[in-house]
């Protein structure tokens, strides 16, 4: 198994799916973690869990959109493990959706602050601290939409997601020489709360599914062991891509 002992660990979006799995794989594997989410009781539940299996974790509760926050997180991980290793910054939102040109101001800068101004605000914080050790690894979760396939009604979605790809390309360049590693994973679907909600009727999630080269969307559990992956020095020479975890999506034409 590969190991994160003695590293701590951000996870975002840690109330539910891929973050909340991560947080209890990285736990597993050694990290100290700090949780973040907008729900409070989730959070708990996930720290109470992760306690139940012999791991250290504490939660935060707030928007990842806000720079206060962002900080703040990076702050208690410093003060509660004395270091920053690792930053999963997962957290996200499909946004609002339909027609390009019926998606409204408030939608498009909803889905850009929540999707990509906060990551940016998350790396302008974690950057500092992962300096101090020598060494980081910061990973964001982004999509196969807009990268190696176009859906429709998604503008805004697509458009956030996408530029997490330059932002990740960006960051690994400018502090790859103080051995800052910044990558992105860019799941299929996967059985989420978020991927029902997209997909409400067995005729719409078998035509997704159907997209897959495995012919079968993907588990948070699967997620987690490719984040578990970037954080780990198992991708030590690893910066700068955005990796496809989408189950053959991207290459399928049958």
């Amino acid at each position: 198994m590969i190991d994160l002992e003695g590293k701590a660990a951000i996870v975002t979006g840690a109330s539910a799916g891929i973050g909340r799995a991560t947080a209890k794989l990285f736990a597993r594997a050694g990290a100290k973690v700090v949780v973040a989410a907008r729900r409070q009781a989730e959070l708990e539940s996930l720290v109470a869990e992760i306690a139940g299996q012999g791991g250290g974790a504490f939660a935060l509760a707030g928007d990842v959109s806000d720079e206060a926050f962002a900080k703040e997180l990076v702050e208690r991980a410093e003060k509660h493990y004395g270091r920053l290793d690792v930053a999963f910054n997962n957290a996200g939102i499909h946004g609002e959706e339909g027609p390009t040109t019926d998606i409204s101001l408030d939608g498009w800068n909803e889905a850009l602050k929540v999707n990509l101004t906060s990551a940016f605000l998350a790396a302008k914080h974690q950057v500092p601290a992962m300096l101090k050790q020598g060494k980081g690894s910061i990973i964001f979760t982004r999509t196969f939409v807009g990268y190696t396939v176009g859906f429709p009604e998604v503008a805004a979605y697509a458009a956030s997601k996408s530029g997490l790809i330059g932002l990740t390309q960006l960051l690994a360049a400018e502090y790859g020489p103080r051995n800052i590693r910044v990558n992105a994973i860019l799941p299929g679907a996967v059985e989420t709360a978020m991927f029902e909600a997209a997909n409400e009727t067995r005729e719409q999630q078998a035509y997704l599914t159907n997209l897959h080269a495995l012919k079968r969307v993907g588990s948070p559990d699967e997620l987690a062991q490719a984040a578990l992956y970037l954080a780990s020095d198992a991708s030590s020479f690893q910066s700068g891509t955005a990796m496809l975890v989408d189950g053959g999506l991207s290459i399928t034409r049958t």
